[in-house]
């Protein structure tokens, strides 16, 4: 599985943006998709996953309640949207694929895509 990250851009603070992860591969359906972000200097850090089907989520708590991850395996993407943007959300975000759901560690997912840069403006 190929995945393609997009969506980021600049952003002032208290804005939207929708992120996309696009994949390429017949067995998308199959794979749990998660997003991390990296933020300069800081480890990646888990953000939110969705399982195979769609039907379950599961956030981290600095963005649950902004963030909705979502998807369309007819589509092979999920999409993050994030509202209510903060300057802290600033990073790289990259969306993954793997077998278990829910996971959050960087370890678990088998494939990744390159990063997209959100910048949010104070």
């Amino acid at each position: 599985v190929q995945l393609q990250a997009s969506g980021g851009g600049l952003v002032q603070a208290g804005g939207s943006l929708r992120l996309s992860c696009v994949a390429s591969g017949r067995t998308f359906s199959s794979y749990a998709v998660g997003w991390f972000r990296q933020a300069p200097g800081k480890e990646r850090e888990f953000v939110a996953t969705i399982n195979w089907s769609g039907d379950s989520t599961y956030y981290a708590g600095s963005v649950k309640g902004r963030s909705t991850i979502s998807r369309d395996n007819a589509e092979n993407t999920v999409y993050l949207q994030m509202n209510s943007l903060k300057f802290e959300d600033t990073a790289v975000y990259y969306c993954a694929a793997g077998f278990r759901f829910p996971v959050v560690g960087a370890e678990t997912y088998e494939y990744w895509g390159q990063g997209t840069l959100v910048t949010v403006s104070s």
